[in-house]
């Protein structure tokens, strides 16, 4: 449902993909022409239908040949509005128009008409200079690609797309520097080709430059994440790092230090017959020639069985990469063992390149020591450095799967193990005279191991043996793929659980108590993720709650009805008792108060919510005068309102949101608070209601969400919880959204508004009232406000919720022990708190020491 809040505003539309993307193309007039650009000079030069012909690479393409021997200065421009063949005239069309497309749009045309030929001009000029220099010195890589001629319009492109993240929010500026960078550094180290080097300092030099285009060095400054976007982050370049085994493949380059294995596949298959002819006379002896021992190498590795197994690490970081993005522990783990194995194997796998790629005279003798280290740091920087980002960013992947899943999953891949290794080994002994060389038990042990390696890794290490019988030959291709197909399904359904069945079963009975008995203005919160919930013996009553430390924290009222209220209190208090738990009933209201007097127990404010009442609701008077001003603002200067869900959302504004919130959670740089504050993750739930201030732009200017009050079946009122809003925003825009929403709801019939508990507030106090004598939980409580407003503004916040002419209804924590109050204040500080980084600590400290 959306729509306007009152006859005299404009009712309020998101726009759709389609007219997002109509809206995009209209402002994108440089990256339109480029594309034009690219076509021309391909029907010109000739590379619309094939590889640039010899006299064009010579007049227009750069390299050390062109632009240094030849004295050729103009080639690092024409380079990049030329395309080499059809492949690169789609690719460079298809990013002119969506990555260039996407600089020009934010940061306008004649910056991106800048940043593309000056970051381009810098990639192609500085990366042939650097081969220039370096081929005269000798150096390898240099040495290897100066005969390279390039054409690449790509280069300016990515350059352009780098400058234009300084341009951009925190939340795409971040994604698309990691990942563009992580995409380019897996061509510089599995290619090596020249364009993917002037590209990574085209990329360079577009962070650069960005920040001298915006004039803001803090562009240059890595930002907070949220854990959200961590997660997608690292997931992002997991991913793409598992594809750099592929481009090795088909590139089949040994001008860097990951092109492991891609020689391994000969153009054409060879028979066992061949190579016994060759090499038999030297079975017997104690060490194959050079030339046996690649034939061998390149025959144990052929095959399709084969070739799906020198896939597996890809498609193993792959699936971790599906796991992390959902923060699973499970996938943090894979993806860590895989890179530990390509470590583990680098030195094999390089005796696998040099023997296969015929690099001749050996390493050694190309490589002087310099050269050497160089390329073994280049080897073992890629892996290292996924497993330390991985370390670091640990505390994000905690979801577990539950034990028994775990059992399962285990007995699975290790019978599989077992048997697929038990049973090749088996008919490789019946079959063992037919294995060339000749092969031992021993031999045909070690044998077994290496079917479920990939061969890249492998291929060149002794025993290699080769079966004759046709059976043990499809059993040497398939137990491999076979045992690491179910490692994946496996691993993948093992990903999947949770607890899903129990808790799934237990929000449906909870949801359904929550409708018919209500739980108060802040019951809904009950069904947020964190929460375990407790059914009374009957079955009509529910506690939310979370233990920590042994103390067992309610999430607000019990869900019952008013005469069960003593009942369920009691039975929730046994239930804690019998888990030898400290029962803590947090942010209830005053309605519970006196079951827990006849209890014994204490109580203590510790928050103040205020309440709306929306019947008969006018915005008139002096108390409402700002309210007023902010609405009657807002409708000048175009803002409408939507009221609607996450699920009814176009894609468009679904990115608006998250890069607000990843703004709000950068600027921030103090650690998240949960518990009782939602974040996106709780937007996303369908009983959830969304209002949305929407610019005259059609831009979203600010965001807030709701929850459902429900009594006897039906919503009675809105509880709000995530606020948020841009930095370019109108000023009350706010207020605007929140007095929207009131007469929404007034229409709507509700009968309460409620801005929520204001966390260690306390209301003003009336004509003649006096404040309560203070107790050590109150001093302790005025003490946490008093330290944490400089980081959190609760003060601030609640005195922003005065202008909507609250009520007040005060919210308490009653708890049974006096003793138990430290251990229930750190339970309640991790409750809020619950992942703190150092970092983050840090600058939570510093931020309330100013």
């Amino acid at each position: 449902m959306s729509g306007a809040v009152t006859d005299a505003e404009p009712k309020g539309r998101l726009h759709s993909t389609a007219e997002t993307l109509g809206g995009f193309v209209r402002r994108i007039p440089f990256s339109i022409a480029l594309a034009v650009v690219l076509i021309a000079t391909a029907v010109v030069t000739g590379t619309l239908f094939g590889s640039a012909p010899q006299a064009t690479s010579e007049t227009w393409a750069a390299g050390v040949t062109t632009t240094f021997d030849g004295a050729r200065w103009w080639t690092v421009v024409s380079a990049l509005v030329i395309p080499f063949d059809p492949f690169q005239l789609v690719a460079g069309v298809i990013a002119a128009i969506l990555l260039l497309g996407v600089a020009e749009r934010r940061m306008g045309t004649w910056r991106a008409i800048v940043a593309f030929f000056v970051t381009g001009v810098v990639g192609v000029g500085l990366g042939t200079w650097v081969q220039w220099i370096g081929s005269l010195a000798g150096e390898w890589w240099a040495t290897g690609t100066s005969a390279d001629l390039t054409l690449d319009p790509l280069t300016g492109i990515v350059g352009a797309l780098i400058t234009a993240t300084a341009f951009m929010g925190v939340l795409w500026r971040r994604r698309i520097r990691v990942v563009t960078l992580a995409f380019i550094l897996v061509f510089v180290l599995y290619d090596g080709d020249s364009s993917n080097v002037y590209r990574l300092i085209a990329a360079v030099a577009g962070y650069f430059l960005g920040a001298i285009l915006t004039r803001d060095a803090s562009t240059l400054r890595a930002r907070r994440s949220s854990h959200r976007e961590i997660r997608t982050l690292v997931a992002s370049v997991v991913a793409v790092t598992a594809i750099g085994p592929i481009v090795a493949f088909v590139n089949r380059s040994d001008l860097t230090p990951f092109g492991f294995g891609s020689y391994l596949y000969a153009d054409e298959p060879l028979a066992l017959d061949a190579v016994v002819a060759q090499c038999g006379g030297q079975a017997g002896s104690t060490a194959l020639g050079d030339a046996c021992v690649k034939l061998l190498a390149l025959m144990s590795a052929q095959g399709f069985g084969m070739f799906l197994l020198s896939f597996v690490p890809v498609l193993l970081l792959l699936v971790a990469a599906w796991g992390l993005r959902s923060g699973r522990r499970f996938a943090r783990w894979l993806a860590i063992a895989v890179n530990v194995a390509i470590l583990l194997f680098a030195r094999s796998a390089l005796d696998v390149t040099i023997t296969t790629a015929d690099v001749e005279a050996g390493l050694w003798s190309v490589f002087d020591i310099g050269e050497a280290i160089v390329w073994i740091l280049a080897v073992l920087a890629l892996p290292i450095g996924i497993i330390v980002m991985l370390f670091v960013t640990r505390r994000h992947f905690q979801i577990r799967a539950p034990r028994p899943a775990y059992t399962r999953f285990v007995v699975i891949v290790a019978t599989s193990f077992l048997a697929l290794a038990a049973l090749y080994f088996v008919v490789g002994l019946v079959t063992l005279g037919e294995y060339w060389p000749a092969a031992s038990p021993w031999d045909l042990l070690l044998d077994t191991f290496k079917r479920f390696v990939p061969p890249h890794f492998l291929a060149v290490v002794d025993p290699i043996v080769l079966p004759g019988h046709d059976l043990t030959s499809a059993l040497y291709q398939f137990v491999g793929p076979l045992f690491w197909g179910i490692f994946i399904v496996a691993a993948l359904w093992l990903m999947s659980r949770s607890d899903a069945g129990t808790r799934s079963a237990d929000a449906a009975r909870l949801r359904a108590l929550l409708r018919r008995n209500g739980g108060g203005t802040l019951g809904f919160m009950a069904t947020w993720p964190g929460n375990v919930s407790w059914f009374s013996d009957d079955g009509e009553s529910a506690v939310a709650y979370r233990v920590i430390n042994g103390i067992a924290i309610t999430m607000s009222d019990p869900i019952c009805a008013p005469e069960n209220d003593g009942r369920v209190i009691r039975e929730f208090a046994a239930f804690c008792d019998a888990n030898s738990w400290v029962p803590v009933f947090y942010s209830v209201h005053p309605r519970y108060l006196p079951v827990f007097e006849e209890l014994g127990w204490q109580d203590t404010p510790v928050g103040e919510e205020t309440l709306v009442r929306t019947r008969g609701l006018e915005l008139t008077g002096k108390p409402w005068q700002k309210v007023r001003q902010a609405l009657n603002r807002g409708i000048k200067e175009g803002l409408t309102t939507v009221w609607t869900s996450w699920d009814e959302l176009p894609l468009a504004t679904i990115a608006e949101i998250n890069a607000i919130s990843e703004e709000w959670v950068a600027e921030k740089e103090l650690p998240e608070m949960g518990f009782t504050l939602g974040g996106m993750e709780e937007l996303k739930d369908p009983d959830v209601r969304l209002m949305l201030a929407v610019g005259a732009d059609g831009r979203l200017q600010a965001v807030t969400s709701w929850l459902p009050v429900y009594r006897d079946g039906e919503v009675t009122g809105w509880t709000i919880d995530f606020m948020r809003r841009t930095d370019g925003s109108m000023n009350g825009v706010m207020e605007f959204l929140i007095a929207s929403a009131a007469l929404h709801m007034k229409e709507a019939g509700a009968e309460v508004l409620s801005l929520s508990g204001a966390p260690l507030a306390t209301k003003p106090l009336g004509p003649g009232e006096e404040a309560p004598e203070p107790t050590a939980m109150t001093r302790l409580l005025d003490f946490l406000a008093g330290t944490l407003e400089p980081a959190y503004g609760f003060s601030s916040l609640f005195r922003f919720k005065a202008k909507f002419n609250p009520e007040y209804e005060t919210i308490s924590m009653a708890y049974p022990d006096t003793l138990a109050l430290p251990a229930i204040g750190l339970a309640i500080g991790k409750a809020y708190l619950p992942e703190v980084s150092p970092q983050e600590a840090v600058a939570l400290v510093r931020t309330l020491s100013k």
